[in-house]
């Protein structure tokens, strides 16, 4: 399964992509989409959504996973982050990759062993885990968390339903 990791951001979504095969783990790319600094939301949101595309075309992703959206204190940034969000998750199902959700507490939980780690600390695990020379920035080290967030959640509960295929978020 080549799996395709989102985290979205209205300034910089990080993405990662990651090639799995049981237990077995590879790093295939990972990087980050910047938007403009004074472009407008328009803008900023084609930006993401064709520069998405430009990386499932490339890579060819079977699945994607996606960091949800938490709340700020700023009503605003919150807003703009859901928004850059939705672009991401149109981006995805327009190419029909089925995609999947994660809170930041689940991918700390499943990367890092507790949901209050730092991003250094993720980063640490995410080079750690794929056996990388070099450390990737902070919002591509995160998509690569959420894609290993999908992988380890599922291949251990496959492994505790018996190794039955997931097709469509349940086990048949």
């Amino acid at each position: 399964m080549r799996i395709i990791g989102i985290d979205p951001g209205s300034r910089v979504t990080g993405f990662g992509v990651i090639d799995t095969s049981g237990r077995n783990v590879q790093y295939v790319a990972s990087g980050c989409i910047k938007t403009t600094p004074n472009a407008s939301l328009p803008e900023r949101i084609h930006t993401i959504v064709h520069d998405i595309f430009e990386v499932i075309d490339r890579y060819r992703p079977t699945v994607a996973a996606i960091e949800q959206v938490f709340v700020n204190i700023n009503p605003s940034s919150t807003l703009m982050l859901g928004q850059a969000r939705g672009a991401a998750i149109a981006a995805l199902t327009t190419k029909n990759l089925p995609v999947f959700e994660y809170s930041a507490l689940q991918v700390k939980q499943a990367v890092v062993g507790q949901g209050k780690a730092a991003k250094q600390q993720v980063q640490h695990m995410i080079v750690q885990m794929l056996h990388l020379s070099n450390t990737p920035q902070a919002d591509a080290a995160d998509a690569l968390a959420v894609a290993l967030t999908h992988h380890l959640r599922n291949h251990t509960l496959a492994q505790g339903l018996g190794a039955r295929k997931v097709k469509g978020g349940r086990f048949i």
